[in-house]
């Protein structure tokens, strides 16, 4: 027996019970019933039920076996019938599983089926210890992700371990790449098949924990139900003319013809935004407004021909096409430039005469210059007398600075002072 299923098989009971009384006593025509019903672990979560078959069978009986699996004394619709004398069953390791077998004679109505003979397989540890909320997902064909919460009386030091096998791995495996977070336990392991590959063989899945108050979890996955296709990726758009062209990558590694997509787009009101279908990688929106803008996003989901999956990927990222004003942006316009035009001219009007006088100097009047002028010579003639020659000539130097056009001859007082 393998290492994870070892542990498990020992902490259940084995009750096998056969009711032949009343039937057989009561005439021949009842068939005796199977003998010696036993189980075994072929694999985790996976059992092997096994009996004899009954003796003192008429050679005219075709003998076939009618069995059926009840789960808390709840019977599970799964009846079947069979020549063989076994039956693999999935294993419910949390709950009481009870196993039952009967003959019958399925051509001849001589007789009458036997009384059934049933096996009990009855859990051990605390109840509520389980892992609960089971749930996984197949993405992209690549990898599998399974998260679980713990069990209502489970111990904030429980650590759930999680195992996994289907036909086709030799041993079950140990998934290594777990995570807890915000109390919702978490693992991923790599899950593909050939692409040749048509079914797909069940997933099955152990929780359990080292300690033995701890209640193991068994669970069967279809895996074609789980499906979820990676999010479609370089979403690139093209218009020409009034018509847009959307493109989006491929959808490896699913076989050709197993995906279809969904294109979603609007031209700015979400409320308004078409959807439509299609198989291929591309498509094409024909009579667009030239003057909106549009935005596009795409998802991929698997068809029901190739597998029984619901779940759709993710919406790629949003990518758009094509110019539109915002309304917003548009108002704002239309106030602020009308305001920005009378506050301008308010200051231009305040302004006005500083700004004329900066861009047309007023030209000086030469006479207003010349009666200056020669009024300041007459007081200079008169102080003249008081002030050396020096700042006379100062003077002159700085008048002649500012009226450069005007000549000006020295004080006559100089003449004088020099003959004297």
């Amino acid at each position: 027996m393998d290492r994870a299923a070892a542990p498990v098989r020992g902490r259940f009971l084995l009750a096998v019970c056969w009711v032949v009384t009343g039937g057989t006593a009561a005439g021949a025509n009842v068939l005796p019933p199977p003998s010696n019903l036993e189980y075994s672990f072929i694999q985790i979560c996976t059992l092997n039920w096994t009996w004899n078959p009954p003796e003192n069978i008429s050679s005219s009986c075709d003998l076939e076996y009618s069995s059926y699996i009840m789960i808390d004394e709840v019977p599970q619709d799964n009846r079947k019938w069979s020549k063989s004398r076994f039956r693999v069953t999935d294993t419910f390791l949390n709950e009481e599983m009870r196993f039952k077998v009967r003959s019958e004679c399925r051509n001849a109505n001589t007789s009458e089926p036997s009384q059934w003979v049933e096996a009990s397989l009855l859990p051990e540890g605390i109840p509520g210890t389980a892992a609960v909320d089971l749930s996984c997902v197949w993405h992209n064909l690549e990898y599998m992700v399974c998260t679980w919460r713990p069990g209502r009386n489970a111990s904030n030091e429980t650590n759930y371990v999680l195992f996994y096998w289907f036909d086709g791995l030799k041993k079950h495996k140990k998934c290594s790449n777990s995570s807890v977070h915000q109390g919702v336990f978490g693992c991923i392991f790599n899950l593909s098949f050939p692409k040749v590959t048509n079914t797909y063989p069940a997933v099955r899945i152990l929780i359990k924990d080292e300690s033995e108050e701890i209640r193991p979890l068994c669970a069967s996955k279809n895996p074609t139900t789980l499906v979820k296709p990676a999010t479609p990726r370089r979403v690139t758009l093209s218009k020409v003319n009034d018509e847009i062209y959307v493109e989006w990558s491929g959808s490896e590694p699913f076989p050709e013809n197993c995906l279809f997509y969904e294109v979603e787009y609007h031209n700015g009101d979400m409320d308004n935004a078409q959807l439509i279908k299609v198989e291929s990688n591309y498509t094409s929106i024909p009579s667009v407004d030239p003057n909106s803008k549009y935005i596009f996003k795409v998802r991929a989901k698997p068809k029901p021909e190739c597998y029984s999956s619901n779940l759709y990927s993710d919406w790629s990222e949003e990518e758009s096409i094509g110019e539109k004003m915002d309304s917003t942006f548009s108002f704002a316009l239309i106030v602020t430039i009308p305001l920005i035009v009378a506050v301008s001219t308010i200051i231009l009007l305040v302004y006005l005469k500083r700004l004329k006088v900066l861009i047309l100097p007023p030209i000086p009047d030469p006479r207003e210059i010349l009666k200056r002028m020669f009024g300041e010579q007459n007081e200079d003639s008169r102080s003249c007398a008081k002030d050396d020659p020096m700042n006379a000539y100062d003077r002159l130097i700085k008048e002649e600075e500012i009226h450069s056009l005007i000549l000006i001859e020295p004080p006559e007082c100089t003449n004088s002072e020099t003959e004297n």
